[in-house]
């Protein structure tokens, strides 16, 4: 959860240096996300990463704090 946090962290900042636009930031988390869906293990690593999966893509459809008004 704090990795998340502190991702999440880096992208505003690049988002507010102009370095990554949101559409770029918003195909990070995209792609993230695909990687732990189609993460292969043991049932409880997959079980992680479906769950790490479901908090990008929370934040990926409830726009938190990546998209701002």
């Amino acid at each position: 959860m704090a990795a998340l946090s502190i991702c999440e962290a880096l992208l505003l900042a690049l988002n507010d240096a102009g370095i990554l636009p949101e559409k770029e930031i918003m195909g990070v988390l995209s792609d993230a996300a695909a990687t732990h869906e189609n993460a292969v293990g043991s049932e409880t690593d997959v079980e992680r990463h479906r769950a790490a999966a479901a908090l990008i893509r929370n934040i990926i459809a409830g726009g938190n704090s990546v998209r701002r008004p």
